[in-house]
């Protein structure tokens, strides 16, 4: 199975070329923008929260301890875009409140800590779960942990490599079959994402998908008669 897992990540690289989308924010405090990003990225597309963010930098607003003093009602209008204001509000608030607490706002601090014990407290905080938790640790912090979404549950689904609705048995399944190592997880999950939004849709398009061959439903596609 690990050379399986391995031959689809290659398979996607060669397709997609790499992603590195992490390397390419040109913030003071790429880390913490990463961070706020995937608070405000829930139940809603990238380009609302680009947008948000954008709001945030030319306000000056990307450092926690100004970003949690800012009057709700001024928060809310800067994070428009991305919609769901009560709860995206509350949720930002949340972390910001345990990050300066616990850290002083301090993300070497945060990060030091060992990866399981910052993944429960990173849990404990309202409104960060399974995705949320682990795109922090992975593409912020640089721990070895592989995200999963809902592409990612489609891909294993129509390919297939593990029949589990299970956030943690396919992380685990994930992390079992690959080498422990941060940039490629980083890379596989963005490839996971691209092959998501291009072709692995809800209503897929199976005939130019880069990993047609092997896939349960493009091979039921196939099938169909005339």
């Amino acid at each position: 199975m690990t050379l399986k897992v391995i031959n689809l990540y290659r398979r996607l690289l060669k397709h997609f070329g790499k992603q590195e989308w992490w390397s390419t924010i040109s913030t003071e405090n790429p880390k913490f923008e990463v961070i706020v990003g995937a608070i405000l990225t829930q139940q809603t597309a990238w380009k609302n929260v680009e947008m948000a963010i954008k709001n945030l930098k030319d306000e000056n607003l990307l450092e926690a301890k100004k970003l949690f003093k800012l009057p709700i009602s001024r928060l809310k209008v800067l994070i428009k875009p991305c919609g769901f204001l009560k709860v995206k509000t509350k949720r930002l608030r949340s972390f910001l409140k345990f990050f300066i607490e616990n850290f002083d706002a301090e993300l070497e601090k945060m990060f030091e800590k060992n990866l399981n014990e910052l993944r429960r407290e990173l849990l404990s905080v309202h409104g960060i779960g399974y995705e949320t938790c682990d795109s922090i640790l992975l593409y912020a912090g640089e721990k070895p942990i592989f995200v999963v979404d809902a592409y990612t549950f489609r891909l294993c689904e129509r390919y297939p490599i593990i029949n589990s609705k299970n956030y943690e048995e396919v992380r685990e399944f994930f992390e079992k079959n690959l080498p422990r190592d941060v940039n490629l997880f980083k890379e596989f999950h963005a490839l996971i994402v691209e092959l998501g939004k291009n072709y692995c849709k809800t209503k897929p398009l199976c005939e130019k998908c880069p990993l047609k061959k092997g896939c349960k439903h493009a091979i039921s596609i196939d099938n169909l008669p005339n």
